[in-house]
């Protein structure tokens, strides 16, 4: 049970740090368009993987953060 906790504080801390910080949602939405942009999906395995490894995060984390960036502030995103 321990552990579920501490994987959801995690979580929520990460979504925090967006929230607190638009400026890098924004520039994270900069970076998911641009994947769009070259007919990449910013969910794909690949992009998930590419985030996970520039912000050292779990590739759940990252598909976690990307989608929740995407759901609040680029939308047009997929």
């Amino acid at each position: 049970m321990l552990i579920f906790a501490s994987a959801g504080l995690a979580q929520s801390s990460l979504l925090e740090s967006v929230k607190r910080n638009p400026a890098e949602a924004k520039a994270l939405c900069q970076s998911f368009r641009a994947m769009n942009s070259n007919g990449q999906s910013a969910l794909s395995s690949e992009a998930i993987n590419q985030l996970a490894s520039q912000r050292n995060l779990s590739t759940t984390n990252a598909e976690i953060l990307a989608t929740y960036v995407i759901g609040l502030h680029c939308s047009d995103v997929r």
